[in-house]
């Protein structure tokens, strides 16, 4: 007679746990009540249990979601619109005329949930994002069920949602309040970049930071170009001017960082800043080749990001993992570089601890919630399988990602989305396509 019954149970040819590199778990079983892991079964223990749903995955990899830490979720609707530009160009010329005419709550709501159902399709399950219209973002974070940070952008200048960075404050700790108490939904602040925030702008955010408790968020040595107009503009590098603001913290999370300099990653290290690698958008922005081995060498917690589709032009963390590792040993040439189990730590429990919420996600370990992911490895691509976790990385894609677990909610069953409705999406973005040609 069983001894334990569990709400569920998932038991899978392998379990890639990450909480040590390069161990696997052979048909092990996971128990969840209440949306967390409770137990972690050998077969022999599975005999002694019973659930009220047991799914099993014959051939099938498990895992913890994949944590996006770095992205613009509604941009989705701007995808492939101002490909093979440099990145003022694509910014000044081409994206920000396209927002002013067209961002608005319903362009946020619709661009976030189109994101989020690729996202859950390529295995994502918590997305660190920074755009505008900030409730928009969170309301189709809790629709979908994804596990959401809120970025809310601050710049200098007017766009469709703001006036002002102050217009930008206000605005962003308003709606901030209104979700308050929410589990899947957290709210950042994200000054935009060291080139379209000043000083002072700078200082009244690493304040409301301390006071609110928030993480902030913003892009940093993204190009040469920044760092060059830095020193023109204000005799330093972008870092060097941040860290004299006060602005290098463990609440920090610091997109791109491409151009760094050994004192600069000592730098970072010390002061505990978190960095998320964008390999692919670095690549097609031509921006260059973030130091990934040297940061981790030095001891900083690196993330994985994809950006936004409009310079990805995907959202899909399992081939952005597999272009980190192969960017990081092409930049070092260096063949050992970044691992495919530190790739794996890198897009799950890195990015879980950049965010603060390691304690809750980011790995497969008894008491965390079931942020999960099952990836099919029963497929030509895919076989003979002598390494799961390499296979994971330099192998799988993201059509192979069948099941997708937030909280222990299946948002993604047999390849089929569950919370949101995958032809209203394509319906929706064809409908803001028809928009934006007509103007």
């Amino acid at each position: 007679m069983p001894t334990h019954h569990y709400e569920q149970l998932i038991t899978a040819r392998w379990i890639i746990t990450v909480e040590q590199d390069g161990v696997v778990l052979d048909n092990h079983s996971l128990a969840i009540n209440d949306g967390k892991i409770v137990a972690i079964l050998s077969p022999a223990e599975l005999t002694a249990v019973s659930a009220t749903e047991h799914i099993n995955l014959d051939n099938h990899v498990l895992m913890p979601g994949l944590i996006n830490l770095h992205g613009h979720s509604a941009m989705t609707l701007l995808r492939g619109m101002a490909d093979d530009k440099a990145l003022m160009d694509w910014l000044q010329n081409h994206i920000w005329p396209a927002e002013g005419k067209h961002v608005s709550d319903a362009f946020v709501f619709d661009g976030a949930l189109l994101a989020m159902g690729e996202m859950f399709r390529s295995g994502t399950t918590t997305i660190n994002d920074m755009y505008f219209y900030h409730a928009a973002m969170a309301r189709a974070g809790l629709a979908a069920g994804m596990r959401t940070f809120v970025g809310c952008s601050i710049l200098e200048f007017p766009t469709a949602y703001g006036q002002n960075a102050d217009d930008y404050i206000s605005k962003a700790l308003a709606e901030a309040a209104q979700f308050s108490g929410e589990e899947l939904v957290r709210f950042t602040l994200a000054p935009h970049a060291p080139y379209t925030v000043s000083d002072d702008t700078f200082r009244k955010v690493v304040t409301l930071a301390e006071q609110k408790d928030m993480l902030i968020h913003c892009h940093i040595h993204e190009t040469m170009d920044e760092v060059n107009s830095s020193i023109e503009q204000f005799k330093q590098r972008p870092l060097a001017r941040l860290h004299n603001l006060g602005m290098l913290s463990p609440r920090l999370i610091a997109a791109h960082m491409v151009h760094l300099t050994d004192d600069e990653i000592a730098l970072v290290a010390k002061h505990g800043v978190s960095i998320a690698h964008n390999p692919t958008s670095n690549m097609k922005l031509a921006s260059g080749i973030a130091p990934v081995q040297k940061l981790l060498a030095a001891g900083v917690t690196v993330g994985i990001g994809t950006d936004g589709a409009a310079s990805n032009n995907k959202l899909d963390m399992l081939s952005e993992t597999r272009m980190g590792a192969l960017l990081a040993k092409v930049g070092t040439l260096d063949p050992t570089a970044v691992p495919a189990a530190t790739a794996i730590r890198l897009a799950t429990l890195n990015g879980a601890r950049a965010l603060g919420i390691d304690d809750k996600v980011g790995s497969i370990k008894l008491g965390k919630q079931a942020d999960l992911i099952a990836i099919d490895m029963a497929t030509l691509e895919t076989s003979p399988n002598f390494d799961p976790i390499s296979h994971v990385v330099y192998a799988a894609g993201r059509e192979q990602v069948s099941h997708v677990w937030v909280n222990g909610r299946a948002v993604l069953a047999q390849r089929k989305l569950t919370t949101l409705d995958e032809a209203e999406l394509k319906a929706r973005a064809d409908d803001w396509r028809v928009r934006i040609l007509a103007k």
